[in-house]
């Protein structure tokens, strides 16, 4: 591992703890005591203990929150709506409790559910766009249903890039028409990363304990590590997308966020099972254990541990001032008795460009055989022809009447180029898809077996085959590790359909989070919450918790916004295309 770099060496990045005790943040961000107890970076299992023992009530925390959105989301924007009935839910669910029955684990805890997941009650589900204002969703999206069933109590919808990214190849991550531009509670000049922008700052910012989101390629991880909280990707198919607005039946992916590991799996596990409204989740050789929550361990589990680094693209372009930071914890785990080797994906120099970067739509003009936005432009185009039919009280019927409408009301949804600082290229991406008019064609299956075949065989199973050079024994290591600044590791696991899971674990010399995330082949969930609980432990113990927002430059309100990090080569500013 590289050296920690020392502040007075003259090295140009030095590295911060991960929490900085005398920061001072607005007053406006200042969580206030709840009838004395301090929910500040409150965690689930210490929320349940509360209400177990009467100290506070589901109804007074979820007022907390609601009051806390009202106070911070002006700033924020990371909250769509609020629903009007969370308190009588939250009042009902104490009810409940009184009388002995508690349903689970989130049993009176608030919620965020990303604004592209049907709710059938007095909310809209719009994905972010004024287009389906007014809809009438047939019933609730399956994982509402399982958050409902399980006793969370959704209290709004969050803020996501608008279409979960599939209307423009260049454009702010996090904004949308109706929500508005979402900001990073780290510094609000910066970009939350998309799409699901509100449900990672909506945790981070302590606006809610726990919030869901969606990713087809960087949607769920990518938001994670720019607002430093553990995200975990399903594998396509743990989670069901019925109900979701969609863009890719072989990517998308339904996954929680939260500020601790714990926390995290949880909520997957409530959110975990089949369902007969999406066939990938009942597919078989789907794999899933009675509890995610049960492979949880600590550091101690990590002596014997093999893991892989991937260096092609991945680690030797990493950019230092980030990559600096997450060595100093591979060097704890090193310390705490794993084994970390170098390997490589095979794939990854035709996947990605030479500097690692993320870009879906590579090859997509000069090879559309091998590109994957070949494949979602055909899948976002019947998929989203097949929800609509569903709807009630809309004209939207096909992807072509939204394009019209975003045209037609140009000032507000930009839909035409350079309408809105946002969108400078309107919607080319909603057009492109609309060209396919959803036509499985010959390139279409070339590009989706090029792409899977080349992220699964030849990228990510490929690398976790290791076979030792000195004795030639071979065995399947126990997580691939990547500093995933540049997302080239969530772009290979989206188009693979494999899961990954983030913890954060520190920052940068500007004061922004970095993420060390941790992937593996398919329904290897369990594998990767074993070792993302054990690093996270860790690294509790020796760097402290998860870094905390100090929301610089609160007032601020350019768009489009900033780019997350700053390196060498960085983009100037936060647009999900590079």
């Amino acid at each position: 591992m590289a050296p920690e770099p020392d502040a007075s060496s003259g090295d140009d990045f030095v590295l911060l703890p991960a929490r900085s005790a005398s920061a001072s943040i607005p007053p406006v961000f200042e969580n206030p005591k709840l009838k004395g107890h301090d929910m500040y970076e409150i965690t689930v299992s210490e929320l349940q203990q509360l209400m177990s023992t009467g100290e506070i009530s589901s109804k007074e925390y979820t007022q907390y929150c609601l009051d806390r959105i009202q106070a911070c989301n002006p700033y924020l924007e990371a909250v769509i709506e609020i629903s009007p009935d969370a308190l009588g839910i939250a009042e009902t669910l104490d009810v409940e409790r009184a009388s002995g029955k508690v349903r689970g684990p989130l049993h009176g805890t608030p919620v965020l559910v990303k604004d592209n997941m049907a709710t059938a009650d007095r909310m809209q589900t719009t994905a972010g766009s004024w287009a389906l204002l007014g809809s009438i969703v047939p019933k609730d999206a399956h994982i509402v249903a399982l958050l409902r069933e399980a006793g969370a109590v959704i209290i709004g919808k969050s803020n996501l890039d608008e279409w979960a990214g599939m209307r423009c190849s260049y454009y702010s991550t996090g904004f949308s028409a109706r929500g508005g531009q979402c900001r990073n509670p780290f510094d609000l000049t910066k970009e939350p990363s998309g799409s699901s922008s509100g449900s990672a700052v909506g945790v981070s910012a302590n606006l809610v304990p726990l919030a869901f989101g969606t990713e087809t390629d960087t949607s769920i991880i990518g938001p994670a590590l720019a607002n430093g909280v553990v995200g975990i990707k399903p594998t396509v198919g743990l989670t069901s997308r019925g109900g979701v607005i969609p863009v890719s039946e072989t990517q998308d992916s339904v996954g929680p966020f939260g500020r601790t590991v714990t926390d995290a799996v949880l909520a997957l596990d409530v959110i975990a099972g089949p369902d007969v409204d999406d066939e990938y989740s009942t597919q078989p050789g789907r794999k899933q254990p009675s509890s995610y929550f049960a492979c949880m361990t600590d550091r101690y589990s990590l002596k014997g541990a093999m893991f892989g680094l991937p260096v092609k693209r991945f680690w030797d372009v990493a950019p230092p001032p980030q990559r600096a930071v997450v060595e100093r914890v591979l060097d704890l785990i090193s310390g705490a008795g794993a084994t970390i080797v170098e390997v490589d994906m095979p794939c990854a120099e035709e996947r990605l460009h030479p500097d690692g970067r993320w870009d879906w739509e590579r090859y997509g003009e000069s090879h559309p055989e091998k590109s994957e936005i070949t494949v979602s432009k055909v899948q976002t185009y019947y998929l989203m022809e097949r929800y609509l039919s569903k709807l009630k009280n809309t004209p939207m019927r096909t992807l072509e009447d939204i394009v019209a409408y975003n045209d037609e009301n140009s000032g507000a949804e930009g839909g035409k180029p350079d309408h809105l600082p946002a969108f400078p290229y309107g919607q080319d991406l909603f057009h492109r898809c609309v060209a396919t008019k959803g036509i499985k064609d010959k390139m279409y299956y070339s590009a989706l077996h090029h792409c899977q075949t080349q992220c699964r065989d030849n990228g990510i199973d490929a690398a976790l085959h290791y076979a030792d050079s000195t004795t030639a024994e071979s065995q399947i290591l126990d997580a691939l590790l990547f500093c995933d600044i540049k997302m080239g590791g969530q772009c290979i696991a989206a188009q693979a359909g494999y899961p990954i899971i983030s913890v954060p674990v520190g920052l940068d010399p500007d004061g922004m989070p970095v993420s060390l995330t941790l992937q593996h082949t398919a329904w290897e969930e369990a594998r990767l919450v074993k070792w993302a609980s054990a690093i996270e432990d860790l690294v509790l113990l020796e760097m402290g918790p998860r870094p905390t927002p100090t929301f610089k430059n609160h007032l601020r309100k350019n768009v489009p916004v900033e780019y997350a990090w700053k390196y060498p080569g960085a983009p100037e500013w936060g647009s999900s295309r590079v």
